[in-house]
């Protein structure tokens, strides 16, 4: 099944200059890239995209960490994409990730994993609309 999710390359990936190789592995896996732009966060759009996560104690420093640099928000579409996006990405800890993933082979710590990605069909949907309009989608 055709799908679309949004990834982030979050700002100790485009700070670190891997934001090529990390969108090639997008490509390389069958994924087509239906938009895609670099941005940086407000606080405010931050907050509103990890709404979900407000009473967790990390909120704060996620909030931080996303404006903390340029992303680069990206919407894939694929067979499964969500799910193919997410086994590339590897676990959120790069400790725990499986060799070859993205956070395995990029990522600093759990707190800067370099990469967001949806979860689910509703979570993409809401998380693309959050980021672009259906003009801007290819």
């Amino acid at each position: 099944m055709i799908e679309q999710t949004l990834s982030i390359i979050k700002p100790d990936g485009a700070q670190r200059n891997l934001i090529g190789k990390i969108v090639s592995r997008f490509e390389e896996a069958g994924l087509r890239i239906a938009a895609m732009k670099k941005k940086q966060l407000s606080k405010q759009e931050a907050e509103g995209f990890y709404a979900v996560h407000k009473a967790r104690p990390f909120y704060g420093e996620l909030v931080q960490m996303m404006t903390g640099g340029p992303v680069v928000i990206i919407v894939l579409e694929g067979e499964n994409a969500i799910a193919r996006n997410r086994e590339l990405m590897g676990a959120t800890d790069p400790a725990k990730a499986d060799k070859g993933t993205i956070r395995k082979d990029f990522a600093k710590s759990i707190g800067e994993n370099t990469v967001h990605g949806s979860d689910s069909k509703e979570n993409a949907a809401t998380e693309i609309n959050y980021f672009f309009s259906a003009t801007e989608l290819s």
